[in-house]
């Protein structure tokens, strides 16, 4: 069995680790942390798991969190997991950070939209953990930043046609709707129930600091600077996100061609489905999963595709691929502990 600790254990990413990784049949809860409810039963904070997870939540000591785990993973807010990251790994402690903060590999890039950055040496050593599309350097890796929710409903789709060339890369254009949860679970009033109730906004027009990871990501990927026109809203449910992507073609291409194209680059990667018959994404069939479904429309008379991708943002979006980030790393299939199925309502 593998050790696994989870510091920040008690916002909505690492309880969500807790859920997932206590049914894990290769995992090992031993440490959680929370600096708020240190002293309290995880199943006190959330009594969903009561009989399940009954670990009393600690104040966080690297060397005794690191005497009792093999695995860390960081549920906590940009700027602090930095802090923390290099103890582990000189410790030889596999670490998932769910922050950005080793996410980037420009550095510049990250503090332009975050904060100086205190462990830059680390970042030429992090694999960002898209497994999807970096499944053999995470394979190879001991320090994950983990993907944020936003770039994972973008690059999923996009990435297949960009290495196709099928897509003019400076055409475009991503939307994207959240479920609440992808505030964390702090307090603020942009979040309270009367705020968000019976409301649908865009919000960080253009300026959202997910923006520059895809960037970043899809130039890479395309082999030359990708820039997007991003705009995030957020939608009164409690989890879930859809993403609606538009991009002009380069030439032309039929819907087979399309359909193939996303069918071969996903075809052994399980938590990615590939919508067929004109049948598009819901995020009512992904809830508390970790898949990613994807479907598009070719908008034939503007030479354009439309691509829509649904996930759970707590999910696939954050602690399911974390966990997924975690299987690959030690060898494990990457489906261990993550193949729950769907609602079907």
């Amino acid at each position: 069995m593998v050790r696994v600790g989870i510091v920040g254990a008690t916002g909505y990413a690492g309880a969500e680790l807790v859920r997932i990784l206590s049914g894990h049949p290769d995992v090992e809860l031993t440490v959680l942390t929370s600096r708020q409810y240190a002293g309290e039963r995880f199943d006190k904070v959330y009594p969903s798991m009561t009989g399940v997870v009954d670990l009393i939540c600690e104040k966080l000591s690297i060397d005794s969190f690191c005497e009792r785990t093999d695995v860390v993973f960081i549920a906590l807010p940009h700027k602090v997991a930095m802090q923390l990251v290099p103890d582990f790994i000189k410790r030889d402690k596999k670490v998932i950070d769910l922050s950005a903060d080793f996410r980037f590999k420009d550095v510049s890039l990250y503090e332009s939209f975050y904060q100086e950055h205190t462990a830059a040496d680390l970042l030429e050593k992090a694999v960002y953990g898209l497994c999807e599309i970096y499944f053999e350097k995470i394979k190879r890796a001991t320090l994950i930043g983990n993907p944020g929710c936003y770039p994972t409903s973008v690059i999923l789709p996009l990435v297949p046609l960009i290495k196709s060339n099928f897509l003019d890369v400076n055409s475009i254009i991503a939307d994207s709707k959240s479920g609440v949860t992808g505030a964390g679970r702090s307090l603020s009033l942009a979040t309270h129930f009367c705020e968000v109730n019976e409301s649908f906004k865009a919000y960080k027009v253009a300026e959202h600091r997910h923006n520059p990871e895809m960037e970043e990501v899809l130039s890479i990927e395309a082999g030359r600077p990708v820039k997007i026109t991003f705009v995030p809203h957020l939608v009164p449910m409690t989890r879930g996100m859809l993403t609606t992507i538009y991009a002009n073609l380069v030439k032309d291409v039929s819907s087979e061609e399309i359909q193939n194209c996303l069918d071969s680059f996903y075809s052994e990667r399980f938590f990615v489905r590939i919508c067929r018959d004109g049948r598009m994404p819901d995020t009512l069939h992904v809830r508390g999963t970790n898949f990613c479904d994807i479907g598009f429309k070719l908008e034939e008379r503007n030479n354009r595709i439309i691509l829509i991708s649904a996930i759970d943002n707590l999910v696939k979006g954050a602690s399911g691929q974390a966990v997924q980030n975690m299987n690959i790393m030690l060898g494990l299939d990457e489906t261990t502990g993550l193949k729950n199925i769907p609602f079907t309502i």
